[in-house]
């Protein structure tokens, strides 16, 4: 049993080897240098007859625009692709249009081949719709599409919901056909999509690299984790990886969560600190166990490799394997409230696993309402205690 928990685990920690990010992907990271992204905003015009009051930008525009026997025209707003790839990539998203795929403010990521030196890259492709006025609610839709592009298909849908969230922060700044903020905010932020989108975990691993075991230890166990002397970027990256790599939310009961933070205020919880006024930073407050030292150095390898989507590959299997180890204690808790066996082997587990303490906290949280269950989550509780002063 043990031994194919292990072989679990390195599976998990070795996706680096197994995943399909290897090949061209990964050989491309290796230079450590960011594989090329792009963008293109297209102006989205729900009819083929102009509108009247249209503006004379807007009609300039018109001979760049895409018309197809449907109800819609594209025209090029602007765009990092080569000259060569964007009338196929607007071929693309018209083709998209034509089938009702592209819905309003819901993101789709295909791969798509282009004139690029990648030949084919993921793509995320959104349509912003602008808000009908209560006066015209039946009025013909305009809006605009947003394509941003970069790395493969399967990378891009590690990032479904930032991406979603970055396209959806531009909304502001989208007020006009004519864009007169094109150059001062709508191009700049486009053309910082992937760093902000994607590359937020790498920096944090590059930011803290062998400390990342406390980090990761923090967000299992909620712990909270402040930045102090740094910059708003480096405390927005922190606040994301610490998100992402929670497990909040994913409890089967919605009461686990206010549990959790009701046990963690009687604890008095310290929180994780992160002083950026040196170099590398100091972490105060620095808790970790077997579990998560175990990841460290995959996720150093993935930043020496300068592979964003693979960092958030292992960050994503980081979580599985904790999932699955919190699910396989509460079924040895529910089968050891009636087999001595079974509290055997939650004790035998508890000390194999390496996370014993954080799994202990969460079931502690999810079974506060089962007195029976609490008993035995006391009587493992002791058990690990016992072990860890015995190895002290």
């Amino acid at each position: 049993m043990f031994t194919s928990q292990t072989s679990s685990f390195q599976d998990s920690i070795d996706v680096e080897e197994k995943d399909d990010f290897d090949s061209e992907e990964i050989a491309g990271y290796n230079q450590k240098t960011l594989l090329n992204c792009y963008y293109t905003i297209y102006l989205y015009h729900g009819t083929r007859s102009e509108a009247a009051g249209e503006s004379v930008a807007w009609s300039q525009r018109r001979s760049e625009s895409t018309t197809s026997q449907d109800d819609f025209s594209l025209t090029l707003a602007d765009s990092s692709l080569p000259s060569e790839a964007e009338p196929e990539l607007r071929c693309y998203i018209s083709r998209r249009l034509s089938k009702g795929a592209l819905l309003g403010g819901m993101g789709n990521i295909a791969t798509v081949e282009l004139s690029v030196p990648e030949q084919a890259v993921g793509c995320y492709c959104c349509l912003l719709e602008q808000e009908r006025s209560p006066e015209q609610p039946d009025a013909e839709g305009n809006g605009y599409v947003i394509c941003l592009m970069g790395g493969s298909e399967k990378g891009l849908n590690l990032y479904p919901l930032w991406l979603d969230k970055y396209v959806q922060g531009l909304q502001g700044s989208l007020q006009t056909p004519e864009l007169l903020n094109l150059e001062t905010e709508v191009r700049p932020y486009l053309s910082m999509w992937f760093e902000e989108s994607v590359m937020h975990i790498h920096r944090v691993v590059q930011l803290v690299q062998g400390s990342i075991s406390f980090l990761l230890y923090s967000a299992l166990s909620h712990t909270p984790v402040k930045v102090t002397n740094a910059d708003e970027r480096t405390q927005t990256d922190v606040a994301r990886f610490i998100k992402a790599a929670s497990l909040l939310g994913l409890q089967s009961q919605d009461t686990t969560t206010a549990s959790l933070c009701k046990a963690m205020s009687e604890d008095a919880v310290t929180d994780l600190t992160i002083d950026c006024s040196t170099s590398p930073p100091t972490l105060v407050n620095t808790v970790s166990n077997r579990f998560c030292d175990d990841w460290i150095q995959a996720f150093l390898n993935a930043a020496e490799r300068f592979n964003p989507f693979l960092l958030r590959q292992i960050l994503e299997n980081f979580k599985l394997k904790a999932i699955q180890d919190m699910n396989t204690l509460k079924r040895f808790v529910r089968q050891a409230e009636s087999s001595h066996y079974a509290l055997f082997r939650c004790c035998q587990f508890l000390q194999g696993c390496g996370n014993g303490d954080v799994l202990l906290q969460n079931a502690q949280a999810e079974h506060s309402d089962l007195p029976e269950a609490c008993s035995i989550i006391s009587v493992l509780e002791e058990f690990l205690r016992e072990q860890t002063q015995g190895q002290g």
